[in-house]
């Protein structure tokens, strides 16, 4: 069973910024009838027992307490930890006296327990006989890069040997945006509160948490009624969203849907192998790919499913598009006269489609708008496609996401960690990071899904968001046995039918 305040299965959340937590905090005291010290009580009492049942042999705590609501968090559970009989070492980084409202209260009792408070100091948190740290210094309150003291103390926490777990958000990172505000504490596992923040989920958020858990406080499920929030969260545990009907005894291949994969670019045939065995296994009644002819006669080895061919021209292409109900552009095109022909008949043929790579590359060249379509951008594509800079990109993911939907409609899919759907409405955040699909062809694999799920008759933002649920699962499964260095998209390929076949994901 999940503990008191914890999400009880892996629906999907709204997933709100700084501003609206601060609101969500304000409706959960109002309806509960507590003030802000009660909570500032309930908030630290969750984080210290996690902390106990995640690390019990660990008994000597250090506690990092900044000047705000987050550093009254730390004071709870220092005087929780001497309470059962823990070793507590506390630096502040304000005296008491100039702290406000529940945080200097929850800072007097930790006082009134015999505590005793230090002045926080980088040198000695070096020497300290700890063997746990609280990171209760910023939590989302830093609207700036960390300087002085507290750049040195958050650098120090990250050398240090002992484990730390970060109250609410690891120190330095924006939970708005996923962006390290210079220097963020590297924690080992973060206690967040009430309801999701999607910077703890995307760009640099999963390297900066740690093991995530939310503990929701006892907040009910409409505290955010009418709040807009800035996504919806599906958790890492979520099940591939499958929304494809059951498969009639009497069915045949011609009711799922044909595939054309336009790709294989000299020297690039197993881009586009991938992507069309990737429709296959996930259910599209029939699969072309459209290759340089030097490629045609081996695409097809070992996969005999696959209908090959080589197109010279684009005059070749024209039946293939005709006879396909849904097309996947791309995977390994290039940027030759020969990948511009294809390119330019393909988006003229009317129909779904998804796009990748080099068909986004050339995309971006000559941009257009289209309502049937889902991009696949990573970061360095979607700066193409928007005219800016990875790092602007990686800044501000979910605006960057939006950026593309107003600029090219559609759905935009920006993938890295916390990859995110947006279909112009609403926006999607897939949580979980699997660094096993940080190499070559897992691009590919996730475009022939979307493209398969398409084909089956799925709208273009359900395909999108069923392809990476269905790309992380797997990744999940081959992590399990392979580990993550030198997991291949092939094995990923190789777990897409199993995982299909599992009761909690059929329709």
């Amino acid at each position: 069973m999940p503990s008191v305040g914890e999400p009880s299965d892996a629906a999907p959340l709204w997933a709100y910024r700084a501003s609206e937590m601060r609101q969500l905090d304000a409706r959960l005291m109002a309806r509960e009838h507590i003030d802000d010290y009660t909570l500032m009580r309930r908030a630290g009492r969750a984080a210290f027992f996690r902390l106990r049942r995640h690390w019990p042999q660990r008994r000597r705590l250090g506690v990092i307490c900044g000047p705000g609501n987050n550093g009254g968090d730390g004071y709870v559970i220092a005087a929780l930890a001497r309470a059962w009989g823990l070793s507590v070492r506390l630096w502040a980084m304000a005296p008491v006296e100039s702290l406000r409202g529940a945080a200097r209260r929850a800072a007097q009792d930790f006082l009134a327990s015999d505590g005793q408070i230090e002045p926080l100091d980088a040198g000695s948190l070096r020497t300290a006989d700890v063997d746990a740290w609280v990171d209760a210094l910023f939590g989302t309150g830093l609207a700036r890069p960390a300087s002085g003291v507290a750049h040195d103390v958050i650098s120090t926490l990250n050398a240090h040997p002992a484990p730390v777990l970060a109250i609410d958000t690891p120190s330095g990172l924006c939970t708005d945006t996923g962006v390290m505000r210079g220097i963020a504490v590297q924690a080992a596992m973060t206690v967040s509160f009430i309801a999701p923040k999607p910077g703890l989920y995307t760009g640099a958020g999963p390297d900066c948490c740690g093991t995530l858990i939310l503990d929701r406080l006892g907040a009910p499920d409409d505290l955010g009624a009418g709040l807009p929030g800035a996504c919806r969260l599906w958790p890492a545990d979520t099940p591939p969203e499958m929304l494809l009907p059951p498969r009639s005894p009497t069915a045949h291949k011609g009711q799922f849907g044909h595939v054309l994969v336009v790709g294989g670019g000299v020297g690039m045939a197993g881009a586009a192998r991938m992507a069309a065995e990737a429709a296959l296994r996930v259910g599209a009644g029939l699969v072309s790919v459209a290759t340089a002819p030097e490629h045609a006669a081996a695409a097809g080895i070992g996969r005999p499913e696959l209908m090959v061919a080589g197109i010279q021209t684009a005059e070749d292409l024209a039946p293939l598009l005709a006879r396909s109900t849904v097309r996947a552009l791309g995977p390994g095109l290039g940027r030759s006269s020969w990948s511009e022909q294809l390119f330019s008949a393909t988006l003229a043929a009317p129909g779904p489609l998804v796009v990748d790579a080099d068909g986004l590359n050339l995309l971006a060249e000559c941009p257009c708008w289209r309502e049937n379509w889902i991009l696949t951008p990573h970061p360095a594509e979607a700066a193409r496609l928007l005219g800016v800079t990875t790092a602007e990109i990686q800044a501000d993911r979910l605006a960057a996401v939006r950026a593309l939907t107003d600029r090219y409609g559609g759905v935009a899919l920006l993938k890295g960690a916390g990859t995110l759907i947006d279909d112009g409405q609403q926006i999607a955040l897939c949580a979980g990071a699997n660094p096993g699909l940080a190499s070559g062809g897992m691009g590919d694999v996730l475009t022939g899904l979307a493209a398969g799920l398409l084909a089956q008759g799925l709208a273009p933002v359900a395909a999108a968001r069923g392809a990476v649920r269905l790309q992380l699962h797997a990744g999940a499964h081959a992590a399990q046995t392979l580990g993550h260095a030198g997991m291949l998209a092939s094995d990923v390929l190789d777990r897409i039918a199993p995982l299909l076949a599992l009761p909690e994901i059929r329709p």
